[in-house]
């Protein structure tokens, strides 16, 4: 989560966390207990720049820090009354993770949009929650320009258009662009299978696309 999600959380379940860009960690073991587990990564955070570590002990703690990640959906629109969230992610390849972030939060910055940003960063995807005024022409605009580029920084970083909120309609545009040549062999698929398009009309491919 970044500081603004963070803040919005700290809103939301009257939390007093630092106010900073902060990653959750859960660790299990089915085979032996995780001695050392904890020294180990402590250790590799700082050496990556971590400002401040801590640890819940009990399941009350860990309760209490995953409630606050599981409702960012909820407490985000607290960050501007009366805005409505467009909510769209991409997915890049963990090598390249930290760099699309950073490009994406000074996009923002240049745009004046307020967007926290959350991530399941495991598996390389974030998510931003875009928060506009649904009456002002101009802001969706932007949101939409904001979001063209977030798909293609996220392509150019060899990733994807969207690691889990699907494809739908929002993304069909940009399909050609990571797929080329073989968006018209899945199509071709999509027409052997379901000739009178009843399966999700009109979801995927575009109308006009060959």
């Amino acid at each position: 989560m970044d500081e603004l999600a963070l803040e919005a959380v700290c809103r939301y379940e009257r939390l007093d966390y630092e106010r900073r860009p902060t990653l959750f960690l859960e660790f299990h073991s089915g085979v032996g207990p995780l001695d050392g587990t904890a020294e180990a990564v402590e250790d590799l955070l700082r050496q990556c720049g971590a400002k401040s570590v801590h640890w819940a002990s009990t399941a009350r703690e860990r309760a209490e820090i995953w409630r606050a990640r599981h409702n960012a959906a909820h407490a985000e629109p607290l960050l501007r009354p009366g805005a409505k969230a467009m909510v769209t992610d991409v997915c890049v390849p963990l090598s390249n993770l930290a760099a699309c972030i950073a490009e994406t939060q000074a996009d923002l910055t240049s745009t004046g949009l307020c967007a926290p940003i959350v991530g399941h960063v495991g598996d390389g995807n974030f998510h931003l929650a875009i928060l506009i005024d649904p009456a002002a022409k101009s802001e969706i605009d932007e949101a939409e320009r904001l979001h063209a580029r977030l798909v293609a920084r996220a392509l150019g970083f060899g990733g994807t258009v969207s690691g889990e909120h699907g494809v739908g309609l929002g993304k069909r545009p940009y399909l050609e662009a990571e797929h080329g040549a073989g968006l018209a062999v899945m199509k071709s698929i999509k027409q052997a299978l379901d000739p009178q398009g009843l399966m999700n009309p009109g979801k995927i491919f575009l109308p006009d696309h060959p």
